[in-house]
């Protein structure tokens, strides 16, 4: 089964998650940008969803993270669900 591990920043609007990923390429830290901006209560750890397998998460998002080279990307986003718009660093990845 594969299983993941990914860090999140989920926001309201595409615009506020563009804004936001402007940030993080410019170097801004990840972890303080999901703690004040992130609308999930994953922001209580600087974002961190820990480990999951596939299919656990909603589709587009389990879609964005296990897609393949997901691991490669520094930032993979903004990803539209259910919840609002998803900023996601994936930290490792197998199966």
């Amino acid at each position: 089964m594969a299983k993941a591990s990914a860090l999140h920043i989920l926001v309201k609007t595409e615009k506020e998650a563009l804004a936001l990923k402007a940030k993080l390429e410019k170097g801004a830290d990840f972890y303080q940008l999901a703690k004040r901006h992130s609308m999930c209560p994953s922001k209580k750890q600087g974002g961190d969803l820990g480990e999951f397998k596939r299919g656990q998460m909603v589709k587009p998002f389990d879609n964005a993270v296990f897609a393949k080279g997901s691991e490669d990307k520094p930032l993979i986003g903004p990803v539209k669900t259910r919840f609002g718009y998803h900023l996601i660093k994936v930290l490792y990845k197998s199966g």
